[in-house]
């Protein structure tokens, strides 16, 4: 097998993990039903109404600790958390921008903080980053030399700084949704960067369903409606959440979540497809896990049962062409 697929199967043996959504909409949308980002302002062209101001960023304790207990009490092996989310705002210190922690009230270096706490309980922590960047004006109608300067400039210091990542999960690119082309943004130019870095870290790209052209891991967005095909036989990841939004509501703590029954029966389908599964957690505004998702993560903690790893690539495994 090559480096990719000995990496591939790897990961999809990890079977289960968590999904982290903190970043600025934590912070903006908490009330309402804005959603977790301004979508039309991408999609549609219409004006910013609800910029962010990094001062407003001030969680009161980032106990990314108890998020990490939440994770192991689910059985989960591998996590991956918003570094910066399509608002743009950055959760470490970037030098190339000054939307980020470091104008912040509160300045914590979240995404040191986070990688410190889920390694310390041994769960394999990779990062999430979005190219689409709407206070940047990075998306679908701009990608510029100075966008290029700071997309590879943040994903540097994140594969630099932070010691080994083992995938960075990449958003807002050549996505339904929005983000930059493949055209003006090689997949095959960001994969060398990011393997010139870290080879052994894999980049998968959200919202890459057909195949594993853009991506080292056929990514879906359940959330966003995307299903696995009947024939697909991996390498795969797929993310879900257990309450309406990513990011947190105030509603939250009070809201029905969708049982653990059908989180478990939809984690199964998603291992006998050869893919990985991923369950969100929602810190709130200060930076804690409501009692009642903790709750539901360690119940589904004691009805998922995971299934023995893959020691061959099954028929049908996607490779690059």
């Amino acid at each position: 097998m090559s480096r990719l697929t000995d990496l591939q199967l790897r990961f999809v043996n990890l079977r289960f993990g968590t999904f982290i959504h903190f970043n600025s909409g934590t912070a903006q949308f908490y009330k309402g039903d804005i959603g977790d980002w301004e979508y039309g302002v991408e999609n549609f062209g219409e004006p910013r109404l609800f910029p962010f101001d990094p001062k407003d960023w001030a969680p009161k304790e980032i106990d990314c600790a108890g998020w990490a207990k939440v994770a192991k009490s689910a059985g989960c092996r591998f996590a991956a958390l918003t570094a910066k989310h399509h608002e743009g705002f950055a959760n470490w210190p970037t030098a190339y921008s000054e939307h980020s922690v470091k104008n912040a009230a509160n300045r914590t270096d979240a995404v040191a903080k986070y990688l410190d706490a889920f390694r310390a309980e041994g769960i394999e922590a990779g990062l999430y980053f979005s190219v689409l960047d709407l206070t940047a004006g990075c998306g679908r109608r701009a990608f510029t030399e100075e966008h290029r300067k700071m997309v590879f400039g943040q994903i540097g210091e994140l594969l630099t700084n932070y010691g080994k990542i083992p995938f960075l999960i990449v958003d807002g690119w050549n996505a339904p949704w929005g983000g930059p082309s493949y055209e003006v943004l090689p997949f095959e130019e960001v994969d060398a960067f990011v393997k010139g870095l870290q080879p052994d870290c894999l980049l998968m790209n959200i919202g890459c369903t057909d195949g594993v052209r853009g991506t080292d891991i056929a990514f879906f967005e359940n959330g966003a409606g995307q299903e696995f095909r009947d024939s697909f036989c991996g390498p795969g990841a797929l993310c879900q959440k257990l309450t309406k939004t990513w990011m947190w509501r105030e509603t939250d703590p009070h809201d029905e979540l969708q049982s653990a029954d059908r989180i478990v029966e939809q984690a199964r389908k998603c291992f006998a497809a050869n893919s990985a599964y991923l369950l969100n957690i929602s810190p709130d505004k200060d930076g804690k896990v409501d009692a009642n998702l903790a709750a539901a993560f360690e119940e589904i903690g004691k009805k998922l049962v995971l299934p023995p790893p893959l020691t061959t690539l099954p028929a049908g495994w996607l490779t690059r062409s």
